[in-house]
């Protein structure tokens, strides 16, 4: 009987993974997401709770390519939406 670790976000009880490293990232990802959350609902307040959630975890997800484009570099976000036009 073979015995498999896995890590559980704690965040997000439904996924697991194999990897600490990825479990803890997901969390990051997702604490960073529920703050951007919190922000853009309080500067558009018509904003609906599951339209805020997925604009946060959108941004969350492609910190990244946002950072680059608040610092000076705006055609970085050209590459958002380019993993989705490729599938």
């Amino acid at each position: 009987m073979a015995v498999e670790v896995v890590y559980r976000s704690s965040r997000d009880l439904e996924r697991l993974f194999m990897d600490k490293a990825e479990a803890d990232r997901h969390d990051k990802m997702l604490e960073l997401a529920e703050l951007l959350t919190d922000v853009l609902q309080k500067a558009v307040p018509s904003l609906s709770e599951q339209q805020g959630e997925e604009l946060g975890i959108f941004m969350a997800k492609n910190r990244d390519i946002f950072a680059k484009a608040f610092k000076n570099q705006p055609d970085a976000l050209s590459e958002l939406g380019k993993d989705e036009a490729a599938e």
